[in-house]
C-alpha cells in the first residue's frame, strides 16, 4: 500500500503515534487509508449537508475493508457572492480546491480518494485533484436542492435573480419579491436547474468519474445516503483493481461529457471546466471540439433556466442514464468508454428506467432542437473564440450599437436605471480571468435584463462568464480578454456589433485599420489587486479559451 510509507516499520513509530492520537487502532493502520475530501461549508445550502454524506462514505469504506480519513477544503458560493467583489473569488477557488486536495493527499500518502462536491467550482476542483493524483478515485456530487413553491409554481434561485429586475421595473411588488426570496431555497442542495453545478454533475457521470445515477439523486433524498455508502465501497474495489482516473477520462470520455452538456442545454461554464480537466488528464481538447460535438447532438432535456423542469425532475424522469440511452440509440456517445462502476457507458445506459409519461427528456426522434445548446463563435471581436448558449434560441442573430462598461457594477446600474434599450449590445469588459481577476459571472445583469423584459431584445458580450442560470442573447468568455489587449478593449460606445450564431461570428464592425489603431493606443490598466492570492492568480492565469488554468 502507498500509505505503508508512513505507517510501516520501526522508524515510523512517531507517525503511528500521531495517528493513534486521532483514534486509529492497530487494525485501522493495517488497512488502506482512504481520503474523504470534503467541501462542506455552512455558508450555502449547496454544501451544508456534505458532512452527513461524508459519514455515509466513511461507513462504506469501512464496510469494504478500508480506513477512511476525512479532511475539508474551501468553497465559495456563486449565488451569494454574485454581483459583488466576492464573486471574483469563485473561479479562483477551483484552483484552491484542487491544490489543497492534492497537497493533503500527497502529504499523507493516502491510497485512494472519495471527493464530495456541491457548489459549482468544487466539482471541477475535486476532479482536477483526482486527475493530478491518479489514485483510485470517486467523485460524488451532493445533489440538487428541491424546487421552492411560489404562487402555485416551482421556482429556483434563478427566479429570485430575475425578480430583482422585475421589481426594479415595477412589474413585481417588493412584497412578492420578499415572499419569493423566502420560498426559493427550501433546504440543502445545489441550485435546482441545469445550471453549472447540475451541468457538471451530468458531465462527470458521462465522463465516468462519478457512478452513473448517483449524482442526480437530490440532496435530501434518502437514497443519497446509500449512494454515498456505495461510493465508499466502490473506491475500495477500484483500489483492488488499480483503476485510476486517467484510465477513465480519455478522449472518448471527454466527448461523452460534452455531448451530455449539449443534450441537456447546460451551462457555458462546462466549456471552461472540461478544458481544465482535459489539461490535467493530458487529453488534447479545444473550443472547436465543443462546437463539433454540440452540432451533432440534439437538445433533449427541457430544463431550466430556459426550459420547464428542474434537476430533481430529470432524476425522476430517468436521469442521465436516460439521456445516455437516447444518445446511444443514434451512436452519439462512445458506448465502450469505461466508468468507475466497472461498467461501460453503454452498459450503464441499458439500466435506465424511464418514468411513465415523463416529459423532461424528449425522444431522440423529436428533440427540442436538432443541435445542442453550445456554440463557439470567432470573429474580429473574439479571435480566440467565445461561448454562446443557444438552448431555446436557435438561429440567434443580433446586430446593435455597443453600450460599453468596464465592470459589472456599471452595467447593472445602467440596467436598473433603465438606460439600456431594446436592440443594444451591452459590452462588459475587464472581467476576464486576468482582468477581473477571477472572471465573474454576470447573472445579476442578465437576470435584471430578463426581469425588465429585455431578455430577447438585448445582447450581452463579455470577457467574463455567465451563470448556468443565464439565458438570453449572451456571448461570454470573449478571448483574448480586455486586460490582455484583446479587441474587446477597443470597443467604443455606439460601435456596431454583430452576433451571428449560424455564421459562427462575433464581429466588431469597424475596419481592420481602425481596430489596429485603437489597440495601438491601448494601455493595460493597473492590476486591481497588488498582493495576495488574487494578484498571484492574475499573473499566472491563462486565457478562457484554454480553460482559465494556471501556468
Amino acid at each position: 500500500m502507498r500509505s505503508d510509507a508512513i505507517k510501516k516499520g520501526m522508524d515510523r513509530a512517531p507517525a503511528r503515534a500521531m495517528l493513534r492520537g486521532t483514534g486509529l487502532t492497530d487494525s485501522d493502520l493495517e488497512r488502506p487509508l482512504v481520503a474523504v475530501a470534503n467541501t462542506w461549508t455552512e455558508v450555502m445550502p449547496c454544501n451544508i449537508h456534505l458532512r452527513r454524506l461524508a459519514e455515509a462514505v466513511k461507513t462504506g469504506v469501512r464496510q469494504a475493508g478500508g480506513t477512511p480519513i476525512e479532511f475539508n477544503t474551501i468553497s465559495v458560493s456563486d449565488g451569494i457572492s454574485m454581483g459583488t467583489e466576492g464573486m471574483k473569488c469563485s473561479l479562483v477557488s477551483r484552483e484552491v480546491v484542487a491544490d489543497s486536495i492534492e497537497l493533503a493527499v500527497r502529504g499523507h500518502l493516502f491510497d485512494a480518494v472519495v471527493a464530495l462536491s456541491g457548489c459549482d467550482k468544487t466539482i471541477p476542483g475535486t476532479v482536477m485533484a483526482c486527475l493530478r493524483l491518479d489514485l483510485p478515485s470517486v467523485m460524488l456530487y451532493g445533489g440538487s436542492i428541491e424546487p421552492g413553491r411560489f404562487q402555485g409554481r416551482d421556482v429556483t434561485i434563478q427566479d429570485v435573480f430575475e425578480a430583482v429586475g422585475a421589481c426594479a421595473a415595477g412589474r413585481m411588488s417588493e412584497k412578492d419579491l420578499l415572499e419569493l426570496e423566502r420560498q426559493a431555497c427550501p433546504g440543502p442542495g445545489a441550485c435546482g436547474g441545469q445550471f453549472t453545478a447540475n451541468t457538471m454533475s451530468a458531465a462527470t457521470e458521462l465522463l465516468g468519474i462519478s457512478p452513473m445515477g448517483s449524482n442526480s439523486i437530490p440532496a435530501m433524498d434518502p437514497a443519497k445516503d446509500e449512494a454515498a455508502r456505495e461510493a465508499g465501497r466502490l473506491v475500495m474495489r477500484l483500489l483492488k483493481e488499480g483503476l485510476t482516473p486517467r484510465k477513465i477520462l480519455t478522449r472518448q470520455a471527454f466527448e461523452n461529457g460534452i455531448a451530455g452538456i449539449a443534450a441537456t442545454g447546460g451551462s457555458t461554464n462546462g466549456v471552461l471546466h472540461l478544458l481544465a480537466l482535459a489539461r490535467e488528464a493530458g487529453v488534447p481538447l479545444s473550443l472547436e471540439d465543443f462546437d463539433r460535438v454540440s452540432q451533432r447532438t440534439p437538445l433533449l432535456a427541457d430544463m431550466k433556466p430556459w426550459g420547464r423542469f428542474t434537476a430533481p425532475d430529470l432524476h425522476k424522469a430517468g436521469g442521465i442514464r436516460l439521456v445516455a440511452q437516447r444518445l446511444l440509440a443514434r451512436g452519439l456517445l462512445a458506448g465502450e468508454a469505461l466508468t468507475v462502476s466497472g461498467r461501460t457507458i453503454a452498459e450503464e445506459a441499458r439500466l435506465a428506467q424511464e418514468a411513465s409519461g415523463q416529459q423532461v427528456v424528449r425522444p431522440i426522434e423529436n428533440p427540442l432542437a436538432p443541435t445542442g445548446g453550445l456554440v463557439i463563435l470567432r470573429g474580429s471581436l473574439a479571435p480566440e473564440g467565445c461561448v454562446v448558449k443557444v438552448a431555446g434560441h436557435q438561429g440567434m442573430r443580433h446586430r446593435g450599437p455597443a453600450r460599453v462598461f468596464d465592470c459589472e457594477e456599471e452595467a447593472f446600474a445602467a440596467v436598473k436605471a433603465k438606460k439600456i434599450l431594446a436592440g443594444d449590445v451591452v459590452v462588459i469588459r475587464y472581467e476576464g480571468p486576468k482582468g477581473g481577476p477571477g472572471m465573474r459571472e454576470m447573472l445579476g445583469v442578465t437576470a435584471a435584463l430578463v426581469g425588465e423584459g429585455l431578455g430577447e431584445s438585448v445582447a450581452l458580450v463579455t470577457d467574463g462568464r455567465f451563470s448556468g442560470a443565464t439565458h438570453g442573447i449572451m456571448a461570454g468568455h470573449v478571448a483574448p480578454e480586455a486586460a490582455s489587449g484583446g479587441p474587446i478593449a477597443a470597443v467604443r460606445a455606439g460601435d456596431s456589433i454583430l452576433l451571428d450564431v449560424q455564421g459562427r461570428r462575433l464581429d466588431l464592425e469597424i475596419s481592420e485599420q481602425e481596430l489596429a489603431a485603437r489597440l495601438g493606443r491601448w494601455k493595460p490598466p493597473a492590476p486591481r489587486y497588488q498582493t495576495g492570492v488574487m494578484a498571484r492568480y492574475a499573473k499566472l492565469v491563462r486565457s478562457a479559451s484554454e480553460g482559465a488554468v494556471l501556468d
